[in-house]
């Protein structure tokens, strides 16, 4: 079974002006079309075709550069794209937001963290919210299109908020300001979407 693109499910131009439509279009359209199209190549006739794209990260180190490049990118474009939405932003409630008040002390707290992750991974990649083996939250962050299901991660997890600093993901809009688009990042997070997958993991 062939992965595809998943669809958004809101207008490309619908996160302006925190993120742009051109910056999505390209991001969605053509960088996280071509992880599909290369983990799909890379795949083909072994029995990686037969698990989802969270069991082959749960086991990449068997896998060559190809699947864990494109496997990667494509698990967290996906996540990626469903933990944004439009007139979002605000606060999580709940149960996540105990969860991270209790972990990080306060929200503002775990947002100074999260944006130290970000801010502070060299060249490309990734910070993360997830929820460790202990149940706990943690942030972290990975290289390239690495992610903290992978079995070759330096800190393992399930990953219920990704935030993506390739340079493709904000060179359009904020050029070399990483964290001017990072702050902006926080007002299209959809903390539902993000309290459903903590509830899951």
């Amino acid at each position: 079974m062939a992965f595809t693109l998943p669809a958004l499910s809101y207008a490309v131009d619908a996160l302006e002006p925190h993120i742009d439509k051109m910056t999505m279009e390209i991001h969605h359209g053509k960088h996280h079309a071509a992880y599909v199209t290369n983990l799909n190549n890379a795949i083909a006739g072994t029995d990686a075709e037969k698990l989802s794209i969270d069991e082959i990260c749960k086991s990449i180190s068997k896998y060559p550069m190809a699947v864990r490049n494109n496997g990667g990118g494509h698990f967290n474009h996906s996540l990626f794209w469903s933990i944004m939405s439009p007139n979002k932003g605000g606060l999580p409630s709940g149960k996540l937001a105990d969860a991270i008040n209790a972990t990080f002390g306060s929200f503002d707290e775990f947002k100074t963290k999260f944006a130290a992750a970000g801010a502070t991974r060299f060249g490309s990649g990734w910070a993360w919210l997830i929820v460790g083996a202990d149940q706990k939250l943690a942030i972290c962050s990975t290289p390239n299109q690495d992610n903290p299901l992978m079995d070759i991660a330096e800190v393992k997890g399930t990953p219920i908020l990704g935030m993506d600093v390739w340079e493709h993901a904000y060179y359009l809009k904020y050029q070399n300001r990483r964290p001017d688009y990072m702050t902006a990042f926080f007002n299209v997070i959809n903390w539902d979407a993000v309290a459903e997958r903590y509830e899951k993991a």
